[in-house]
C-alpha cells in the first residue's frame, strides 16, 4: 500500500511539474527588454525552452508513466492510448510559438521606423535558433535517440513548421529593400540626348538619371540607418541574410551604375549621385547586424 501511495504520489507531481513548465512559457511576458530584445535578437525564453526539452527528454519512460496514468492538458488520453514524449514536446514549442508571435506583434505597436522590420527579424532569429538546435540537420549535431543535450525532434512537423515560418518572415524582411529597385530603371537611349559639346547630357536628360540615382542613395541610406541597428548573433544567419540582401538589388545596382556612371549626366556634381560604387555598398552590406 505503501508503494502504491508512493507511487500515486510521484505521478501527481511529476504532473504537476509537467503542467508548471507549460504554463511558464505560456506566461512569459510579451514585453520588456528581458522577454523582448530591444535588437530583435533571440529571446531568452527560446534558449530556456531548449534547454528545459533537453533537460526532460531522457525520461521518456517516467514520462510515458505519468501519461498513461493521469489526463494532462495537452493529451487527455490515459492508458494504452496516452501520447509519448513527442506530445508534450510537440505542445511545449505550440506554447512558445505563440509566445515568441505575441513578442513579435508588440514590436509592430513600437514607435520608430524600424518596429516592423524587428518584428520580422526576431521571428527569424527565433525560429532559425530553435531549427539549429533542435532540428535533425542542425549545426550542432546529435539525435533524438541520445536524449539530453543531443537531443532532436525527429517528427517531420518541427522542421516543418519552423522552416515554413522563418522562410515566411525573411520574405516579408526583405521586401524592405526590395524598394530600392524601383530606382533601378533603364532610360530609353533616345531619351539621352547631349548637349552641343557631346560630352555632357542636355538637362532635360540628366535629370533622368539624377532623379534614379538621387532616389536610390535616398531610400538605401533611409533603409541602412534603420537596418544597421539590429543584430544576429548567429554567424550562419547573419551571412545568409547579408547575402539574401545582396540578391534583391546588388547585381542589379552594379549593372545600373557601371553603365550610367560613364556618363556625364551633371556638370558640378557626379560624385555626390556616384558616392556609393557597388563594392562600397557590398561592404556595408557586410557590416549588417553585428553584434552590438
Amino acid at each position: 500500500a505503501l508503494c502504491i501511495s508512493l507511487h500515486r504520489s510521484t505521478v501527481k507531481n511529476c504532473s504537476k511539474t509537467l503542467e508548471n513548465l507549460a504554463r511558464s512559457i505560456q506566461l512569459d511576458p510579451l514585453d520588456g527588454p528581458r522577454h523582448r530584445p530591444v535588437d530583435a535578437r533571440v529571446a531568452k525564453l527560446s534558449s530556456d525552452v531548449v534547454h528545459a526539452i533537453r533537460v526532460i527528454s531522457p525520461f521518456v519512460s517516467a514520462y510515458k508513466s505519468v501519461s498513461k496514468r493521469r489526463a494532462l492538458p495537452w493529451d487527455p488520453n490515459i492508458g494504452e492510448n496516452a501520447g509519448e514524449m513527442d506530445t508534450f514536446v510537440r505542445f511545449l514549442i505550440k506554447q512558445l510559438s505563440i509566445s515568441l508571435s505575441g513578442k513579435a506583434q508588440n514590436y509592430k505597436n513600437d514607435e520608430g521606423l524600424d518596429s516592423q522590420a524587428k518584428s520580422h527579424l526576431f521571428m527569424m532569429n527565433n525560429t532559425f535558433y530553435l531549427l539549429e538546435l533542435l532540428a535533425p540537420n542542425g549545426v550542432y549535431e546529435g539525435s533524438a535517440d541520445g536524449g539530453g543535450e543531443n537531443y532532436r525532434i525527429n517528427a517531420p512537423w518541427f522542421k516543418q513548421k519552423m522552416t515554413k515560418s522563418f522562410e515566411s518572415e525573411k520574405a516579408r524582411y526583405l521586401t524592405y529593400w526590395e524598394v530600392l529597385n524601383r530606382h533601378l530603371t533603364n532610360v530609353d537611349d533616345r531619351e539621352l540626348n547631349y548637349q552641343n559639346n557631346k560630352d555632357v547630357l542636355s538637362l532635360e536628360s540628366g535629370r533622368l538619371l539624377k532623379s534614379r540615382f538621387s532616389g536610390f542613395i535616398e531610400d538605401f541610406e533611409r533603409v541602412y540607418v534603420v537596418h544597421r541597428n539590429f543584430t544576429v548573433i548567429d554567424p550562419k544567419l547573419r551571412e545568409m541574410l547579408q547575402g539574401d540582401i545582396r540578391r534583391v538589388f546588388l547585381s542589379r545596382y552594379k549593372a545600373f551604375y557601371d553603365k550610367y556612371s560613364r556618363i556625364q549626366f551633371s556638370k558640378k556634381n557626379m560624385e555626390n549621385y556616384l558616392k556609393y560604387p557597388p563594392q562600397k555598398l557590398d561592404s556595408l552590406i557586410g557590416q549588417l547586424f553585428a553584434m552590438q
